[in-house]
C-alpha cells in the first residue's frame, strides 16, 4: 500500500508542476485522453454530468470516465460509466434523462471480440441515481454491417440504402417516443469519396432512428439533407460526427425557448459547426450555418446539455495538443470552458458561463505604456477584458504570452476592413499547431468591440462581443517567460480595460 500510495502522490505531484497543463479547463485525472470527446451531458437535480472518452492504460481499449459538478468548475470523479466487455470500449455518444430520472447514454460500440459476435452498432446503458452503475440494453440498439464497420444496408422503398452506424447523438422525447441521429463518416468514407459517387452519399447528413421503448429502433430517413446550397456552407467533403441536438432560448440564461434547434457537429477535416434551424415533426430544417473552428479542426466534438436556468451549455475537445504529449507528460486531453449558446436577433451568441467569474479574483486596472506594453500580476493564468473604439484602426487587440527574447507572441485583435476577429498562433511557440485563425465578426455602426480573453497555461480563449469566439492552444518554449502583453493599435481608442487573476479548479 505504501508504494501505492508514493506512487500517486509522485504523479500527482508531476501533473501539478507540468508548465502546460491547464489549471480550470477539464481535464482527464489520470490515463490517456486520446481522443478526448466529451460526452453523455446530462444536468439533473442540480448536477452537471459529463463522460469524457479516453483510452485506458489497463485495458487498450476506450473507456467512458464520468464526473460531477454542482458548479461547472469543480468535479468529482466517478467510476467509469463505460468500459471493455466481450468488446474493446466504444467511441463517442450522448446522454438523455427520462422522466423517471433514469439516464441513458449512446454510444459507438466497437465490434464484439467474440467469434459470431456483433460487429459495432449503436449500444446504450442506463443507470438511475447516483449514476454511479451502469448498464448496457442487449441486444445494442444498431447493429454494424459485417462488410463495413459504421454502416449499415437497410431495403427501403424497394432498394438498399447504405445508412450511418456511429457517433450517435443525443436522443431527445416526443410524444413518447425516443429519436436518435447517426453520424454519416464511414458511410462518406466509403460511398461518397469518389468524384463519381452518388451525390446521395456525398457531404454531410444524419440518419434519424426512432423507438417506444429504447430497445427495439427502427430507421426512420435522413433527419435532414445535405445541401451545399452556400459558399460557407459545408462542401462534399465534410461528414457529420458527434451530433448534438437541443432546443435554443433568447438568452444566455433563464430566457424563454425559441422555435430553433441547434445542431451542432464536427467534420473531421473541418472541425466544430452548426446548423440553426426547425423541427418539422421528424425533420430537421437548417436555416443558418456558422463555424465554429476555421482553419483546422482544432475545436472538436462538441456536446451539449440544457440546465435549470434555461442555459445550453457545450464543450469541445481541444485537439491542438503537442505530440506523444501522454508518453512525454503523463498527462493528455483538454476541454474548452463551458460555453453557453443562445439565440438572439437571428444569430447565435455566445459566451463563457458565468461561473467563470466566481474564480476571478485580484482585480486590476492594468496601465497602457505609451509603447503599448501592459502588466498584469500573472500572465499565465489570467483574465483581460478590453472596450475598444475601432474608429480609425485596421487592427486593434493584445498581444499576449509574450517572450521577446525568443520571439514568441499570440496575437488576438480584430481587423475592422475585414470584419475577421483574428487569431494568430503562428509565433506562439515551439509546439502545437501554428496556425492564423480568423472567424467572421460584423460589428453594428457604432459597435465598440468588447473583448474577452482568458488564458489558463497552454489553453487560451477569446470572446468577441457575446458574439464570436476562438479557443486554442499554445506551447511558448519557457512559460513562465512568456508572461508579457502589448496592445496592438491605438491606446486612445481603449475606452477601458481590466483583468484578474483566476483561482485553479482542478485537483492536480
Amino acid at each position: 500500500m505504501k508504494d501505492k500510495i508514493t506512487a500517486v502522490r509522485a504523479y500527482r505531484e508531476k501533473l501539478l508542476s507540468d508548465p502546460y497543463r491547464p489549471t480550470y479547463h477539464i481535464t482527464p485525472p489520470d490515463d490517456n485522453g486520446v481522443p478526448g470527446d466529451p460526452n453523455g451531458a446530462f444536468f439533473v437535480d442540480g448536477v452537471y454530468h459529463l463522460m469524457y472518452l479516453y483510452q485506458s492504460s489497463l485495458t487498450g481499449g476506450y473507456h467512458w470516465g464520468h464526473i460531477s459538478s454542482v458548479d461547472l468548475l469543480h468535479w468529482r470523479h466517478h467510476p467509469d460509466a463505460l468500459v471493455c466487455e466481450d468488446d474493446e470500449g466504444c467511441f463517442s455518444g450522448g446522454g438523455f434523462v427520462d422522466d423517471d430520472k433514469t439516464a441513458y447514454l449512446t454510444f459507438w460500440k466497437f465490434p464484439s471480440k467474440v467469434d459470431g459476435g456483433d460487429n459495432g452498432g449503436i449500444g446504450i446503458a442506463f443507470s438511475k441515481p447516483p449514476y454511479d452503475k451502469w448498464e448496457r440494453i442487449k441486444p445494442i440498439a444498431i447493429e454494424g454491417s459485417r462488410e463495413k464497420w459504421g454502416t449499415v444496408d437497410i431495403k427501403t422503398n424497394g432498394k438498399t440504402e447504405h445508412i450511418s452506424c456511429a457517433d450517435p447523438s443525443n436522443i431527445w422525447k416526443s410524444n413518447g417516443t425516443f429519436y436518435m441521429q447517426t453520424g454519416n463518416l464511414w458511410v462518406l468514407n466509403a460511398y461518397g469519396r469518389e468524384a463519381e459517387s452518388d451525390p446521395h452519399y456525398q457531404g454531410d447528413w444524419t440518419d434519424l432512428f426512432k423507438s417506444k421503448d429504447m430497445k427495439q429502433w427502427s430507421f426512420v430517413h435522413r433527419f435532414y439533407n445535405n445541401l451545399h446550397t452556400n459558399d460557407d456552407w459545408p462542401d462534399k467533403t465534410e461528414d457529420d460526427m458527434c451530433p448534438s441536438f437541443l432546443p435554443l432560448y433568447d438568452a444566455k440564461e433563464n430566457g424563454n425557448r425559441t422555435d430553433k434547434w441547434l445542431q451542432l457537429f464536427i467534420a473531421h477535416n473541418k472541425g466544430c459547426q452548426y446548423y440553426v434551424g426547425t423541427l418539422d415533426k421528424e425533420i430537421f430544417i437548417p436555416e443558418y450555418h456558422g463555424r465554429m473552428s476555421w482553419k483546422d479542426s482544432a475545436y472538436f466534438a462538441p456536446e451539449g446539455l440544457i440546465d435549470d436556468r434555461n442555459r445550453h451549455i457545450i464543450w469541445t475537445w481541444l485537439r491542438d495538443n503537442m505530440e506523444d504529449d501522454f508518453q512525454q507528460y503523463g498527462w493528455s486531453g483538454v476541454y474548452s470552458f463551458p460555453r453557453t449558446v443562445w439565440w438572439e436577433n437571428n444569430q447565435l451568441h455566445m459566451a463563457p458561463a458565468a461561473e467563470l467569474d466566481s474564480i476571478q479574483y485580484n482585480k486590476q486596472q492594468p496601465r497602457i505604456s505609451d509603447d503599448g506594453q501592459i502588466k498584469v500580476n500573472n500572465g499565465e493564468i489570467f483574465r483581460l477584458r478590453a472596450e475598444i473604439n475601432v474608429t480609425g484602426q485596421e487592427k486593434i487587440g493584445f498581444s499576449v504570452r509574450i517572450d521577446d527574447a525568443e520571439g514568441v507572441h499570440t496575437d488576438i485583435y480584430y481587423s475592422k476592413e475585414k470584419q475577421l476577429l483574428v487569431f494568430d498562433a503562428t509565433n506562439s511557440g515551439q509546439y502545437g499547431w501554428k496556425i492564423n485563425e480568423e472567424a467572421p465578426l460584423v460589428l453594428n455602426d457604432g459597435e465598440n468591440l468588447m473583448l474577452d480573453i482568458f488564458t489558463d497555461k497552454s489553453v487560451i480563449e477569446v470572446y468577441a462581443n457575446e458574439k464570436q469566439a476562438i479557443c486554442r492552444r499554445v506551447y511558448p518554449k519557457n512559460p513562465s517567460e512568456a508572461t508579457g502583453i502589448k496592445l496592438i493599435g491605438t491606446k486612445d481608442n481603449v475606452v477601458s480595460l481590466e483583468a484578474w487573476d483566476i483561482a485553479p479548479t482542478n485537483p492536480y
